[in-house]
């Protein structure tokens, strides 16, 4: 009679990881060319699967009805992809569990906390101030915020170290000789739910650079421009303003990749050269990052993942754990010709 031990020789993986695919477990996040040759080994080895807890799951969790918050309009979700490419991997994965989300509350349409009523679960992403005694917010146990911990010690949260990004970039550019290095970037802002006010405060990219900078002694504070969004728009806005000022520093940081082809348009638009006259390194490493011209050097953000794992935590939290849980995704530098690095550099280089 065949074992799991039998179909995970077979299938070349772990007996827990056939377990868990077998006994349909929703947590489980594992490659689909992975999960077919489970059930192929399984079939090949005539196993007798036990439906029952397997069918037991997909009822419980099809009775769940969650619900996803996001501060981005549609239109802003298209001039910035990160937080599109988070929303669309948490849909994703629901999807492939044959499961759906049940409400998308976009902060922008000012929606009352009446919109959260009935929910079981919950996915935040982006920044928000809940008011934690609302009825209709306390009534949901299970809740993971995506690029925020507002409450490590209560909620599950996946979030990115940005005090690290900020760093691994300006490594790389004092690496390379420059000293006058400026940056654009954008402040930050923590939207109250339920309303359409919110909260000022210093981006991590910002109070990062400054620290860095001044512990170099290399901060210049005229160098540091800062708008109120990471869009094209804003990136485009604060580089003109710079060349206006003809104060231009040797290289920029730059708070995304989105701002930083914008800004890399103003400089080409000025006569000025990238990166002969200015290097330029960028935050995301979206997909438009590797075809600008000329290629943008940037700090991937793992942006899949984050969906991944927020609805993984989601459903572990179904499943029962109440410890919360803090997911730090790492971050990789990706170095292409923006910066006017060369094979000296030290990192990844992609043509």
């Amino acid at each position: 009679m065949p074992t799991i031990r039998d179909i995970a020789s077979l299938a070349g993986v772990s007996p827990s990881t056939v377990s868990r695919v077998l006994n349909g477990d929703p947590s489980l996040s594992v490659l689909e060319e992975t999960r077919r040759k489970i059930l192929s080994a399984a079939e090949q080895l005539q196993y007798k699967v036990t439906q029952r807890r397997h069918t037991n799951q997909a009822a419980q969790l099809k009775d769940y009805k969650i619900g996803l918050v996001t501060f981005c309009s549609e239109q802003f979700e298209s001039e910035d992809p990160y937080y599109l490419t988070i929303r669309l991997q948490i849909e994703k994965e629901f999807n492939q569990l044959g499961l759906h989300i049940t409400r998308t509350i976009r902060w922008v349409n000012h929606d009352s906390y009446e919109s959260l009523s009935g929910l079981d679960g919950l996915i935040v992403i982006g920044k928000f101030e809940f008011d934690p005694y609302n009825l209709y917010f306390s009534r949901i146990h299970n809740i993971v915020f995506v690029d925020y911990s507002p409450d490590e010690d209560r909620f599950d949260s996946v979030v990115v170290d940005f005090d690290k990004v900020t760093r691994m970039a300006l490594d790389h550019l004092t690496g390379l000789g420059y000293t006058k290095i400026g940056l654009i970037s954008s402040r930050d802002f923590i939207n109250r739910f339920g309303s359409n006010s919110g909260i000022d405060s210093v981006d991590q990219r910002q109070s990062s650079f400054e620290s860095y900078m001044k512990q170099k002694n290399l901060y210049l504070p005229e160098h540091v421009h800062i708008g109120n969004n990471f869009s094209m728009s804003t990136g485009y806005q604060l580089m003109k303003e710079v060349i206006d000022k003809q104060d231009l520093p040797e290289a920029f940081l730059i708070g995304s990749d989105p701002m930083a082809i914008a800004a890399g348009r103003a400089l080409k638009e000025a006569g000025l050269k990238v990166p002969k006259d200015i290097a330029i390194v960028g935050i995301d490493d979206i997909e438009m990052a590797s075809y600008a011209n000329p290629p943008l050097t940037t700090v991937k953000i793992y942006t899949e993942q984050m969906g991944q794992s927020a609805v993984k935590m989601l459903l572990e939290r179904i499943g029962g754990r109440e410890v919360p849980l803090k997911i730090v995704i790492p971050s990789k530098l990706v170095i292409r010709s923006s910066c006017g690095a060369e094979i000296r550099s030290v990192g990844e280089v992609e043509d």
